[in-house]
């Protein structure tokens, strides 16, 4: 390990305090007046089902994922009268119409001495359309899941009392997991620390570097929580399989083998704890979860750990399970029903913090199982990727959709080229086979409060960009890949900065 031998006697880096742990029965009553349950369910729904939220949801989803899909209906529309004398102006005023945005005037002025360049109109329409989500997102928080929201500081709240301060999540970077946190688990996006890796293979020495900076800020900060206060780091996994075609739409980085995925998941998780307390001695622990996830359905599963942190890779919680096992109780008595479960599938003794915390996550994933099956027949049809567009770089906090976008976590490209390649192989099927170009947006969040913190992040962009032009050199000089450049400054509120574009107007040098 990296960090085997930062610790010495000498020193002692900071720790977590050693959890407390509280009997079970002591928690029954909190448990069930912690999770706000709706009461608004249709009849057909499970009791535990969340029927108000999952309109709001299906309302949210329609709106983004409409806004790209009406992107090939229009430019169809608009390459039906390129010929017409006032074509610019009916082309301009029917973008505005539909998609809520101009289409660029130094591509449309060319339609007259030929065809319309319609595959880097369809890659405009498709950033405009990405930023426009990010502007939404960040002015007027349609998830509601924002710092100062009020679902946000309530799971913050149920967090502390589960015995955690910080919720660390590595989702697969697989676009069909892109919706993990606020649709299928519903935790407020701003509650949690989410950084999506190809294979949810997370890389441990920076995840150690992440820990130091929260156990850092207890101890200066009192933030999250105080460093007195008996809670724990908690680090989880989410691997995904496929219910529908797993032999072949299962996690491409481990073969689409379910088992693989769950144990080189487990592997990772238990390495990161590993390298924690050999680098920072007694008390400087972490805690593990396991989470499956099937794409077709968003069924969860749960890998019980015990108080020590075992995991039986071939027993679990599945929400599916759980879901019919209890569809004909009442709320309390499917609650009950779940914590039971969830102790029944752990390889020792239970740990009854995070007993509570699975019951409310599986409880929660209740309401996505109905939403799947009241918005999408109960299985999605796009059971493979469907991805619009290729996100590249550090941040993206605003994508929340599933099959929106495929991520390539990197800071240089050289070092992403396993999970780029994979992002631009998927898009020449999905889009070069129907002659439209491949939309890559590339984003650096940075800090603000950091000196030049911009600049480099800018410097970034355009580094990456360049390799990008290097290395699918072939794809644009024949316009089939397109890339957007943005930044954002991670310590505002506010949407990316828009920094370049392929599609920008060459000037041309004057002699």
């Amino acid at each position: 390990m990296a960090y085997r031998n930062l610790a010495k006697k000498s020193f002692r880096g900071p720790t977590a305090p050693m959890k407390r742990f509280v009997e079970i029965e002591t928690k029954k009553s909190k448990e069930i007046k912690t999770i706000n349950w709706s009461s608004t369910s249709t009849g057909k729904d499970h009791p535990l089902t969340n029927s108000k939220e999952n309109e709001k949801l299906s309302q949210y989803e329609n709106s983004v994922k409409g806004r790209f899909d009406n992107i090939v209906p229009l430019l169809k529309r608009v390459s039906s009268f390129q010929n017409d004398l006032d074509f610019i102006e009916k082309a301009q005023n029917l973008c505005r119409t539909e998609l809520g945005y101009e289409l660029p005037l130094h591509i449309l002025e060319k339609a007259w001495v030929g065809n319309v360049d319609m595959r880097s109109l369809f890659a405009w329409c498709v950033f405009q359309s990405h930023q426009l989500t990010s502007n939404e997102f960040f002015n007027s928080d349609p998830l509601e899941g924002s710092l100062n929201s009020q679902d946000a500081k309530a799971f913050q709240a149920f967090l502390y009392d589960c015995g955690f301060h910080l919720l660390d999540i590595t989702p697969c970077a697989d676009g069909r997991l892109a919706h993990a946190i606020s649709f299928a688990l519903r935790i407020p996006f701003s509650s949690v620390r989410r950084r999506s890796h190809a294979g949810a293979l997370f890389d441990i020495e920076k995840t150690v570097n992440r820990w130091i900076k929260t156990e850092h800020s207890r101890y200066r900060e009192a933030s999250p929580n105080p460093s007195t206060e008996p809670t724990r780091y908690l680090k989880s996994v989410v691997y995904h399989f496929s219910s529908v075609d797993p032999l072949h739409q299962g996690c491409a980085a481990h073969g689409s083998n379910d088992e693989l995925a769950a144990s080189e998941g487990l592997q990772r998780l238990l390495d990161f704890r590993e390298a924690v307390e050999n680098s920072f001695c007694c008390g400087a622990s972490v805690d593990l979860l396991l989470i499956g996830l099937d794409t077709d359905t968003d069924a969860i599963r749960v890998h019980t750990p015990s108080k020590n942190n075992e995991v039986d890779l071939k027993s679990w919680v599945c929400a599916n399970e759980i879901y019919k096992e209890t569809q004909s109780l009442n709320s309390q008595e499917s609650l009950q029903k779940i914590q039971e479960k969830v102790k029944s599938v752990c390889p020792g003794e239970t740990d009854p913090n995070m007993v509570m915390f699975i019951t409310r996550l599986i409880s929660n994933n209740i309401s996505q199982i109905d939403y799947v099956k009241n918005f999408h027949d109960g299985s999605y049809k796009d059971a493979g990727h469907a991805e619009r567009f290729i996100g590249v770089g550090i941040g993206f906090k605003e994508i929340h959709l599933r099959n929106l976008t495929y991520f390539a976590h990197l800071e240089t490209v050289e070092q992403g080229a396993p999970d780029l390649d994979v992002g631009v192989k998927i898009f020449k099927g999905l889009n070069n086979s129907r002659n439209l170009p491949i939309p890559i947006v590339i984003r650096f969040d940075y800090s603000g409060s950091v000196p030049h913190a911009r600049d480099r992040a800018l410097a970034d962009c355009y580094r990456v960009n360049e390799a990008i032009n290097s290395r699918y050199r072939d794809l644009i000089d024949d316009g089939s890949l397109h890339t957007f450049l943005t930044i954002r400054d991670r310590d505002k509120k506010a949407p990316a900065e828009v920094v370049g574009s392929s599609l920008n107007p060459i000037l041309q040098e004057a002699h």
